[in-house]
């Protein structure tokens, strides 16, 4: 299992990720990236993973636990 992480002051809300992954992303009203969960099974990681790779500004990566 891994672990979803954000750096919110890096996001700039290019939404990449909610194009890849919208049940594990979104943005709040301000443009920003919001965590819908946290956590990511083995079987969904490579598709999360690949959500946040595709961020511009690597606001988004994920930790094993």
């Amino acid at each position: 299992m891994a672990v979803l992480k954000v750096d919110l002051s890096a996001c700039q809300g290019y939404a990449n990720c909610v194009v890849g992954a919208d049940d594990y992303y979104d943005l709040d009203d301000d443009g920003l990236v919001v965590l819908l969960q946290a956590e990511v099974g083995d079987g969904e990681r490579a598709r999360v993973e690949a959500a946040a790779k595709s961020c511009p500004v690597s606001a988004l990566w994920l930790e094993d636990e």
